[in-house]
């Protein structure tokens, strides 16, 4: 598990809630709340407790059982009780808005879930008016149907004039009711203003793209935190924003590279995670569309994280929902540097796993059918970038000639020349 430093004076501080299930054993559920504590890291609180239950499926009233959540509270009460506030208990699955009420009913602090996180994530990283109005939009999408526990307090209020009186009489409405249908007029025409915004952003970014002229666009794409903006910025030789929390990049940033004689198009794009909430999928639509667009994607991957194999995989299923999985694509195995493996003992029969295998035999498994669509980088050290770049150029080089054969004789007399 990662060691985060924040300063206790402005940390807002944390409990994890995730469950065990038949799908999801003990191991997975520790690396799901690893990068939920990666989450609240990034958003700036810091995490003193988890609480686990194995379950067949989360409750649909409380999502744990009615014994966790007593022990949840019995712990919250002992640390207020030891004058150390519990700011929220965080969730790793998305909650409905009966889970949230009963939860808070119960626990009496701030209830959030991976998504609402992950939302709040966005929301700070947020720069452009871009990706603010995409971020909005997502956030009022989550909020619509969570809309009612809002307005629990004024439920039993009485209201209108008379008695008696159906569920659709508009003079009996109670005004929790009245409340409800006015916030959700609201936040739907707000909504509905955020996609035209978004759909004029969308044809001013198509416009741009027609105009970048005839070259080959090529996108880095890839889990959250692999180092996407590290390897733009050694490229590009640009300043593109880069840190090690998640979601350090939301606005798709677009930069010319010329390698040899050969110039082409690289975009940084939103990283992507498990469980990314379709709304925000959804939002991010405009941004996404460098990746529909790109002609070459190249699949960053962190290698020295002991969860990569499911990253791709994650990474792999959103491209295949973006309809982008049968784009010419490379792997790049960054952050070599970073790789850890421990030795076996020599009287240890039991499997071989990804923690005790040496890179170089690791490189020699299901990688090796890859051939040159997959290399091995440190963008941070600099490892083996002179060959990944040459790589790059044979593969731009040869889409470039695909798309724009009539430019290959201008290959050739460079060529020609280089060999004079």
């Amino acid at each position: 598990m990662k060691e985060f430093v924040i300063s206790e004076a402005q940390a807002e501080t944390a409990i994890l809630v995730g469950l065990i299930t038949q799908e999801q054993d003990e191991r997975k559920t520790n690396e799901y709340l690893d990068e939920l504590e990666f989450l609240a890291h990034t958003a700036g609180a810091r995490t003193i407790r988890r609480f686990t239950q194995r379950m067949a499926g989360p409750s649909s009233v409380t999502y744990v059982g009615k014994g966790k959540l007593e022990e949840i509270r019995r712990f919250i009460e002992a640390e207020e009780e030891a004058e150390r506030e519990v700011g929220m208990v965080v969730f790793d699955d998305e909650l409905s808005a009966k889970q949230i009420r009963n939860i808070e009913k119960e626990l009496k602090v701030k209830i959030l879930d991976r998504t609402s996180l992950i939302l709040d994530i966005f929301a700070m990283r947020a720069q452009t008016a871009n990706a603010k109005t995409q971020v909005e939009l997502a956030q009022y999408r989550y909020m619509l149907p969570r809309l009612q526990r809002l307005w629990t307090h004024l439920e039993r209020q009485g209201g209108g004039s008379g008695s008696g009186g159906g569920k659709g009489s508009v003079g009996l409405r109670g005004p929790g009711e009245t409340q409800l249908e006015m916030d959700r007029r609201i936040i739907l025409n707000r909504m509905s203003l955020l996609k035209q915004r978004l759909a004029d952003i969308d044809r001013q970014k198509t416009t741009q793209r027609g105009n970048r002229g005839r070259m080959i666009r090529v996108a880095l794409v890839g889990y959250t935190n692999v180092g996407k903006s590290t390897l733009m910025n050694l490229l590009a030789k640009s300043e593109v924003f880069a840190e090690n929390k998640l979601f350090a990049t939301l606005d798709t940033t677009v930069r010319k590279v010329i390698i040899d004689n050969l110039p082409f198009l690289l975009s940084d794009t939103v990283g992507f995670i498990r469980k990314l909430p379709t709304d925000l999928v959804d939002s991010f639509k405009s941004t996404l569309d460098e990746v529909r667009e790109a002609d070459l994607l190249l699949h960053v991957v962190d290698i020295s994280h002991p969860d990569f194999e499911e990253q791709i995989k994650v990474v792999e299923k959103t491209l295949a929902d973006l309809k982008c999985s049968e784009k010419p694509s490379m792997i790049v195995f960054n952050k070599v540097d970073a790789y850890c493996w421990v030795e076996k003992e020599a009287d240890d029969l039991s499997p071989m796993t990804k923690e005790n295998i040496p890179l170089d035999d690791l490189m020699k498994t299901w990688m090796a059918r890859l051939n040159d669509n997959c290399f091995f980088i440190s963008a941070r050290e600099r490892t083996h970038i002179d060959e990944f770049k040459q790589l790059l150029y044979n593969k731009v080089r040869e889409l470039h000639v695909q798309k724009y054969p009539y430019n290959d004789f201008l290959f050739q007399k460079y060529d020609e020349d280089e060999a004079q």
